[in-house]
C-alpha cells in the first residue's frame, strides 16, 4: 500500500478543494493510504474530508508570502508521515511542498495546476511572482505536473513550466449524485413559489468578478424582453438580497421579480437538476469549471463562455459564447429556450452521456492513481 500526502493551500469551497474531496471519496483505501495537509485552515471541505475518514491537518499559515516556518513545519510533518508521494494543489502549495519535500528527505512531488489565466488585471502581483518562480523550479522540484485542463497546460508551458513533466487530468463528476431528477424539478419550483411549468435558467457561482454576474444579468435583460416568464436561479457565496451591488444590477435591469438569490447551498445536485438551462458566464480564470460538468451530468444543457476548457467539456451538447459579450450570451440562451421541452431534454441527456464517457469520476480517480504508480516506478529507477 502506498501513502499519499496531499498538500493544499486551503480547504474552502473552490474547484481544487472539491476535486480533492471527490478524489479521496472514490479512492481505494486498500490501494492508497491518504492524508491531507492544509497550509492554512481546515475549512468546510476539510470537514467533509474528515467525515469520510481521511485525516486532515492544518498548519495555520497566514495567506501571503510564506516565511521559513512554513517550509520547516511542513517538512517536519512530511518526515513524520513519511509518504511515498506528495501531491500538491495550487501554486502556494506547489512551491512550499516542493521545497519541504526536499528538506524532508526527497520524496517525489506531483504539482497541481488549476488556473488558466495569469495577467496583471486578474491576478495578484504575489501570485504572478510565485508562478514565475515555480516555472524556474519546475525542472527540479516536481516529478510530474498535473493540469486540470488543456488550456492551463498550454498557458503554463508558455510561462516556462517543464512541458515533458506535464499531464492533463480533467475534473471528474459523480454521475450517481448528479442525476436527472424530476422530483427536484418540481420541488425547487415549489420552494421558489413559481408555477410547475416555469422555465428556470441557473447560474451556480460565488459572487466574484471572475464569474461576471453583471454580464449574465445584462444578458438576461435581453432575454426577458422575448421570454418574460422565464425565471433565473442564482446561488453561491455572496448571492443574496443583502448584496447591494448585485441587487442594484437587478434593479437597473428591472429583473427583481424573476430572479431568485439563494445564497450558499449544500444541495447543489438538487438545485441543478431543477434547471432547464445552466449558464457559466465567467470572463476569465476558469480552467475546468465544475458547475458545467455537474449540470451536464444532471441532464441540463449549458451555455458557457469560452474560458478554460469549457468549450471542450460541452462539445456539441450546449452553446459556447465569447466572454464579456452579453448580447451573444442572450442570443444563445434564446436559442435553447426556443427549443421544445423534449428537444432540450434530449440535448441534456446527450450532455450527460458526454460526461459519462469522458469525465466519470471513477475513471478520473483511476487516472490519478495510475499517475502515482507511474511516478513511483520512474523515481525508483
Amino acid at each position: 500500500m502506498n501513502k499519499i500526502v496531499h498538500v493544499i493551500t486551503g480547504l474552502g469551497t473552490g474547484g481544487a478543494e472539491m476535486m480533492l474531496y471527490k478524489l479521496l471519496s472514490t479512492g481505494n483505501p486498500e490501494q492508497h493510504s491518504q492524508i491531507v495537509i492544509s497550509l492554512t485552515d481546515i475549512g468546510p471541505v476539510g470537514e467533509k474530508i474528515q467525515a469520510i475518514g481521511v485525516p486532515v491537518f492544518a498548519l495555520g499559515m497566514k495567506r501571503g508570502v510564506p516565511g521559513p516556518a512554513a517550509f520547516f513545519n511542513l517538512a517536519k510533518m512530511l518526515r513524520r508521515e513519511s509518504p511515498d508521494i506528495v501531491q500538491s494543489w495550487m501554486y502556494h502549495a506547489d512551491f512550499i511542498a516542493g521545497i519541504a519535500a526536499r528538506l524532508a528527505g526527497g520524496m517525489p512531488v506531483v504539482w497541481g495546476i488549476r488556473n488558466s489565466t495569469l495577467d496583471a488585471a486578474s491576478s495578484r502581483k504575489m501570485t504572478i511572482w510565485l508562478v514565475r518562480l515555480c516555472a524556474r523550479l519546475s525542472s527540479i522540484l516536481p516529478a510530474r505536473i498535473v493540469c486540470c485542463s488543456h488550456v492551463a497546460a498550454e498557458l503554463h508551458h508558455q510561462l516556462g513550466y517543464t512541458e515533458k513533466k506535464m499531464i492533463v487530468i480533467p475534473n471528474g463528476f459523480d454521475t450517481k449524485r448528479f442525476i436527472p431528477d424530476s422530483g427536484a424539478y418540481h420541488a425547487v419550483r415549489k420552494e421558489l413559489a413559481v408555477d410547475t411549468t416555469t422555465i428556470l435558467v441557473g447560474l451556480v457561482a460565488r459572487f466574484d468578478p471572475q464569474k461576471d454576474h453583471q454580464g449574465f444579468i445584462n444578458a438576461c435583460r435581453l432575454v426577458h424582453s422575448a421570454y418574460p416568464d422565464v425565471h433565473y436561479l442564482l446561488c453561491g457565496k455572496g448571492i443574496n438580497w443583502n448584496n447591494s451591488l448585485l441587487t442594484s444590477w437587478l434593479s437597473e435591469a428591472g429583473l427583481e421579480n424573476v430572479f431568485h438569490l439563494l445564497g450558499e447551498r449544500d444541495d447543489i445536485p438538487h438545485l441543478t437538476a431543477a434547471l432547464d438551462v445552466a449558464v457559466s458566464s465567467s470572463s476569465y480564470g476558469e480552467a475546468f469549471p465544475n458547475v458545467v460538468g455537474e449540470a451536464m451530468a444532471c441532464g441540463v444543457p449549458a451555455v458557457v463562455t469560452d474560458v478554460g476548457d469549457s468549450a471542450l467539456i460541452v462539445g456539441d451538447t450546449g452553446e459556447v459564447v465569447t466572454p464579456d459579450d452579453p448580447q451573444m450570451l442572450a442570443s444563445r440562451l434564446k436559442k435553447l429556450l426556443s427549443l421544445p421541452a423534449e428537444s432540450r431534454k434530449r440535448l441534456g441527456l446527450s450532455a450527460r452521456q458526454r460526461v459519462e464517457q469522458h469525465y466519470d469520476l471513477p475513471t478520473i480517480t483511476a487516472r490519478y492513481h495510475h499517475l502515482y504508480e507511474e511516478t513511483l516506478s520512474e523515481c525508483a529507477v
